[in-house]
This record gives C-alpha cells, structure tokens and sequence, in this order.
C-alpha cells in the first residue's frame, strides 16, 4: 500500500508541472502560431529531463519520494500525451492532414530523441569514461 507521504509527493510534483505546462501554453498562445507548439515544447523539455532521471537512476540511484516528485508528479504532468492526442484530432478534423502529420512525426521523434540525447550527455559529463 502506499503511504500518504508518497501521495503528497507526486501531488506536490504534479502541481507545479501542471503550472509549468499552463505557463508554456500561455506564452505559445501570445505568438499566435496556428501549430501546436505549446505541448511540442512541453513533451520535448519533459523528455529530456525524464531522460536525465532515467540515466541518473541507472547510475546512481534516486529516492522514491524524489523519484516520484519529479518523475511521477513534476514531469508526468508537465508533459501531456493526451493533449497532443486531442491536438492531433482537431487538425485532422479541420482537414490540415499535413500539419497533424508533422505533428506526430515531431512529437514522437524528438521526444524519443530527447530522452536519448539526455542519456548520452549525462553519461558523457557526469558518467566520465576512463
């Protein structure tokens, strides 16, 4: 069973991400851009940085309240599959085929290499080869 400090951790963590993200969204919505940018930017900045925990965790270990503070709480709700998901949706209904495309193409593709791009920087500057 969890214990309610783990509860509050990931609350805790979860709150400010979920800030983040609003404040990412708020600040792409003044440029008046027409692609999705704001959960672009969010997906790829928590993937990276999920990325450095992962490679971190790998290496040195983390604490499970940090772990889910940042991880779980944090990171898990400033990134937004659902939203991009939603996104997606909205664009192929509004017949822009090519933007919802680009879309998933950026998402997944450079999320995916944010995570890795994190993992070889971490292990080449904290992780030094002999």
């Amino acid at each position: 069973m969890t214990s309610l400090s783990q509860w509050l951790m990931v609350a805790a963590g979860g709150a400010i991400g979920a800030s983040a993200r609003h404040g990412v969204a708020l600040l792409m919505l003044s440029t008046g851009w027409r692609f999705p940018f704001a959960t672009l930017i969010v997906n790829i900045i928590g993937s990276f940085l999920l990325g450095a925990v992962y490679a971190h965790v790998q290496h040195q270990g983390l604490s499970e309240s940090v772990r889910l503070f940042v991880g779980v709480g944090l990171l898990g709700a400033f990134t937004t599959f659902s939203t991009f998901s939603v996104e997606v949706v909205q664009l192929v209904t509004q017949g822009e085929w090519g933007r919802a495309s680009v879309n998933i193409i950026l998402n997944v593709g450079l999320c995916v290499l944010g995570v890795a791009a994190a993992m070889a920087l971490y292990n080449f500057f904290i992780i030094k080869p002999n």
